[in-house]
């Protein structure tokens, strides 16, 4: 919860978090989802949580481990965080479940779909399960005896696992089965009815007898384990890959930080569980069903559940903006150009780049890459560009967390390939997204550029909500330039004409552009701020929006995760509003909008509003300088504030309530988003025709 520290309102980080994933799981309970929709809802919650337990509950199990007993913002010490965080999980953990049995899997059953128990099935169901157990499992399945002569076995991150209880001649023994994850969690099986599937831990469990005949099997039960898995590099290596490739072997072998167990496990199994991972009881959660509930994304996948899911978002190719253009350069030329995915196609990226890649008079490339897919055609051009002779400089983020080993390959293929590939800077990771071509035109060379709020990843890029902007204006260019050259080589960080960078000016900037509206609000002249962001934690900020809001200046931020400001507090934060965003796409976009005495500065950028954005990351905000385009951003913020769909307000106690509750017009802003960008084509192409 909240709590006061030098008399800042401050909602804890860590619990912030929680309440946002408890955003996602309210998406699973609410049956206006599609049924297989809310499985996916289920399914992200729980791999969210995994990931939380990896890296924030770690680094406080750390903190707690190393001494450390500073408070944060919201006056708590690790250990006090800490206490407070585990009492929510579990509450939350109950929840998840309660969702599954209570309210998922009676729909499913309703619908035709049914999970069976062994006993339930039909002399049919088992033996194809017997056929499938001995023809697919059984060569697979490795029994792993525990005993003097044979350690506990290391297991993998995440795995699911079966501990199994023996007796011979009355002496207790164990011995584990790790489920294999190679194979799908659930089996189809045969019927007459509807469609029914059996959990494979449970086909595993049922055929136990087949790898211990000389023993008694007592009991058997499933296990999982969460480890610390955040990388300690030393970045004054003189190798940074190789000291990476290595952190990335140890992430393996990391400290356990959660066991969890099923609900029906016998003590002696518990206890002997507790002492091969050297766990304590906080850390165990124990569950009334099937652990990992990850594997409900690919059952939601299935292609007889197709009805069951939302109308897929096909976006917009090409988007409005290129239409009836087939040189991406005069179209730039022409004019700025701006893409909302996934609304509008991640093809117009791609062929940008595809297109300098092939055209003669392109002499040079220079990209950002932070996260890309496992088949990149952002990559593979840049690889052909360098085939074709053009100088093509990467910058590939090797400190990408659990993309470490995907942009590792990547590296290697382009240096390979030819391009000159920079491994970030020592200390700070790259999170900027830029694309920099350079051009030979008449006389002169024209620097094309690309900037944008995502990854270029043409995968996430269906999922994820970005803004990208294309522009060939000279001060864009010069800028961006420069900024490679810093990335790249010893220049100096110069004045940037449109562009704020981090970690030197990006903190200034805000702090500076939110100053203004207070100065501008008290001499009586339009005043406001609109943000909207992933994550707003960083203290100083906070501190500043709160001055704002008391002179009067009305704010409102759209925050789809952590939020520590506390919105509504009277006398306080009564000016300002919070909306968090959480529907079928993944709102990512980071946009930011000041009044400026009525003449609206708009920018958008790689940053949310947290420390490490501002102080240890090399991110950079890009202002919209096209009217149009400015327009343009304006109408996103208005439509995103107005969704009664997908929004939920913060309200001051730190609690969100649905939109729903308040307007009678539902606005679902992901839709109207594509509604727009169809509209955009048509109107596009009726122009140009009539």
């Amino acid at each position: 919860m909240a709590a006061k520290n030098f008399n800042v309102p401050y909602n804890n980080k860590e619990l912030s978090w929680m309440d946002f994933n408890m955003r996602v799981l309210e998406e699973a309970f609410k049956k206006e989802n599609p049924l297989m929709e809310r499985l996916n809802f289920l399914s992200i919650s729980a791999s969210n949580l995994d990931e939380f337990f990896m890296v924030r509950v770690a680094g406080l199990m750390d903190q707690i481990n190393s001494g450390y007993t500073l408070i944060d913002p919201a006056g708590m010490t690790p250990q006090q965080q800490l206490t407070k965080l585990t009492k929510k999980i579990h509450d939350f953990s109950k929840k998840q479940y309660l969702c599954l049995s209570q309210s998922i899997m009676p729909a499913l059953n309703e619908n035709g779909f049914t999970f069976l128990k062994m006993e339930q099935m039909s002399q049919k169901q088992l033996s194809y399960v017997e056929n499938y157990f001995n023809k697919i499992l059984f060569p697979i399945l490795t029994p792993l005896a525990v005993d003097k002569s044979r350690p506990f076995p290391i297991l993998s991150n995440k795995s699911l696992n079966i501990s199994i209880k023996l007796t011979k001649n009355r002496e207790l023994n164990f011995a584990v089965i790790q489920v294999p994850s190679i194979l799908p969690r659930f089996l189809k099986l045969p019927s007459e009815k509807g469609h029914v599937f059996v959990l494979l831990e449970k086909v595993i469990i049922q055929k136990l007898s087949e790898f211990f005949e000389l023993h008694e099997i007592e009991a058997a039960c499933t296990f999982r384990i969460t480890r610390n898995t955040d990388l300690d590099i030393d970045e004054e290596a003189e190798d940074l890959l190789a000291e990476i490739q290595k952190s990335i072997k140890k992430r393996k072998l990391g400290k356990p930080v959660r066991l969890e167990i099923s609900d029906k496990i016998d003590s002696q199994t518990k206890d002997f569980l507790i002492d091969m991972l050297e766990v304590n009881k906080n850390e165990i959660y124990k569950v009334p069903g099937p652990l990992d509930l990850t594997f409900l994304s690919q059952f939601a996948k299935l292609n007889e559940a197709k009805e069951f899911r939302f109308n897929s978002v096909i976006p917009v190719n090409p988007p409005a903006d290129f239409w009836g253009h087939t040189d991406v350069f005069k179209a730039i030329c022409e004019k700025d150009r701006m893409v909302h995915h996934p609304y509008e196609s991640f093809d117009s990226v791609i062929n940008f780049i595809s297109q300098a890649a092939e055209d003669k008079d392109v002499l040079a490339i220079k990209q950002t890459l932070y996260r890309v897919s496992g088949n990149s055609p952002i990559v593979a051009a840049l690889m052909r560009a360098a085939e074709n002779g053009k100088q093509v400089t990467v910058l590939v983020e090797l400190k990408a967390r659990f993309d470490e080993e995907n942009n590792i390959q990547w590296a290697k293929k382009l240096e390979h390939a030819g391009c000159h590939v920079i491994y970030g800077l020592a200390g700070l990771k790259t999170h900027c997204k830029i694309l920099l071509v350079a051009r030979r035109e008449a006389d002169s060379i024209r620097r094309y550029v690309h900037l944008s709020t995502g990854n270029y990843n043409e995968s996430t890029a269906k999922l994820y909500t970005d803004i990208g902007i294309f522009t060939c204006r000279e001060t864009f260019g010069s800028d961006i330039s420069s900024l490679f050259n810093v990335l790249t080589g010893y220049s100096r960080s110069p004045e940037y004409e449109n562009i704020v960078v981090a970690p030197l000016g990006m903190r200034k900037f805000f702090e500076q552009m939110i100053q203004n509206e207070i100065i501008n609000q008290k001499n009586g002249l339009p005043s406001g701020i609109a943000m909207k962001v992933n994550a707003i934690s960083d203290l100083k900020i906070i501190k500043l929006l709160y001055e704002a809001s008391q002179a009067g200046v009305k704010i409102k931020l759209i925050v789809r995760g952590i939020c520590c400001l506390i919105p509504g507090i009277e006398g306080i934060s009564d000016n300002i509003t919070v909306v968090s965003i959480v529907g079928q796409l993944l709102e990512h976009s980071r946009i930011f909008k000041f009044e400026c005495a009525g003449l609206p500065k708009v920018f958008m950028g790689s940053a949310d509003l947290m420390p490490r954005n501002l102080d240890r990351r090399v991110e950079i905000l890009f202002s919209i300088k096209d009217s149009d385009l400015k327009q343009r951003t304006f109408d996103i913020l208005e439509i995103l504030l107005r969704d009664t769909t997908n929004a939920r307000q913060g309200l001051p106690d730190t609690t969100y309530l649905s939109a729903q509750n308040q307007e009678k017009h539902a606005l679902n802003s992901q839709i109207e988003f594509l509604k727009i960008a169809r509209r955009k084509l048509v109107e596009k192409k009726n122009k140009l025709i009539f």
